[in-house]
């Protein structure tokens, strides 16, 4: 798909391999300190494989409003920067304005930085409480919305492990 100079594609695989200037890592409102969260989901693959200074980063930056976004530091990735979205409430739910809001603050956050590639997650899917079909849609109708918002690649990266036999879709 392209909007206005926004190519956007749907990929399956780990959004932690995808060869972008930038990642968006599905985090919270930065309420609870980052030490505390169990780490599951995009959030602790990137603990894991980045270790912990983006978290230390991010939790600089106090609370994130919902629908907010925060840009850190890639720590062990090859990635320029992780951009941190706060895509659920604080009753650990997502809605359809949450990942609208999301997608929105991402596109500017990647924008005023310079990168030309972005991938995201699907926000709001899983822990969110949102089926990854909903999710998929409302973010692909987001950017489509804000088309001439970012000029560059993104991403939309459903999960699926390397022996799963991952392709690019869309």
């Amino acid at each position: 798909m392209l909007f206005d100079g926004m190519k956007v594609r749907v990929v399956e695989g780990d959004l932690l391999d995808q060869r972008v200037d930038a990642i968006v890592n599905a985090w919270n409102r930065n309420i609870v300190p980052w030490w505390l969260l169990v780490p599951q989901g995009v959030s602790g693959a990137i603990k894991r494989r980045a270790g912990f200074a983006p978290f230390r980063e991010v939790s600089r930056h106090g609370p994130i409003p919902l629908g907010g976004a925060v840009l850190t530091g890639a720590g062990r990735l090859p990635h320029a920067g992780i951009i941190h979205v706060a895509g659920i409430d604080l009753t650990w739910r997502s809605s359809e304005g949450a990942i609208r809001a999301s997608v929105r603050s991402a596109l500017t956050v990647a924008r005023a930085s310079g990168f030309r590639s972005v991938a995201f997650p699907l926000v709001g899917a899983g822990t969110g409480g949102l089926s990854p079909e909903r999710v998929l849609a409302v973010m692909q109708d987001e950017l489509e919305q804000q088309s001439g918002a970012f000029d560059g690649d993104v991403l939309l990266v459903k999960y699926a492990s390397a022996s799963s036999g991952a392709r690019p879709r869309g």
